[in-house]
């Protein structure tokens, strides 16, 4: 039912917009920035967690739309084509933001309490329907039928990416958080303020 051209092509593309910055990696980097590892890491499940929760919604209400109507089908295509255009360029306008909001700290967290938060910005993340409503329907084919279920089968290609970019992300600033001075290798502040 769904091609490997189909898994392929759409793990391409959700690596290049899942890798671009946006609210899932600045929240995550300032996690990691003001309360660790450990936080971060809940941080990047819940934000997971979250973005399926839209992937499974979108691909199964989009995909119903699609599947009844060829001009439907078209004009995703084209809308998605275009907003991924205009939030490149807007990305381009306002990088400065991102130095911005790594700037900003939060009270101490629980792992739960960090996933659920991150959860929260999963499913409030803009990027995720992005990539669901936009860009999913555009590996979707017609001709071979199911088309909701070939798109949720899809939307679960980007899950282990997001695990992963995420992460990547998270790591090297969780190295500079606070409990990077209890941690052998970690930086420690107040040996290298007095040096």
């Amino acid at each position: 039912m769904v091609s490997g051209e189909q898994v392929a092509g759409f793990a391409i593309t959700c690596l290049i917009v899942i890798a671009i910055p946006g609210p899932s990696v600045l929240f995550v980097i300032g996690r990691a920035l003001a309360h660790g590892r450990r936080t971060a890491l809940a941080s990047v499940a819940g934000n997971a967690a979250g973005v399926q929760v839209v992937a499974v919604s979108v691909a199964l209400g989009i995909g119903t739309l699609v599947q009844r109507s060829d001009l439907v089908f078209t004009v995703v295509k084209l809308a998605g084509a275009g907003y991924l255009v205009w939030l490149g360029v807007k990305a381009i306008r306002h990088r400065r933001s991102l130095a911005d909001a790594m700037l900003v700290a939060a009270a101490p967290r629980s792992g739960w309490k960090a996933a659920a938060e991150g959860f929260t910005v999963g499913v409030a993340n803009p990027k995720a329907y992005v990539l669901f409503a936009a860009v999913l329907p555009q590996f979707a084919n017609q001709a071979a039928g199911h088309v909701p279920l070939q798109l949720l089968l899809l939307s679960f290609v980007s899950l282990p990416i997001a695990l992963i970019s995420d992460s990547t992300w998270a790591l090297p600033p969780a190295e500079c958080g606070p409990g990077s001075r209890a941690r052998p290798g970690g930086l420690n502040w107040s040996a290298a303020s007095a040096g």
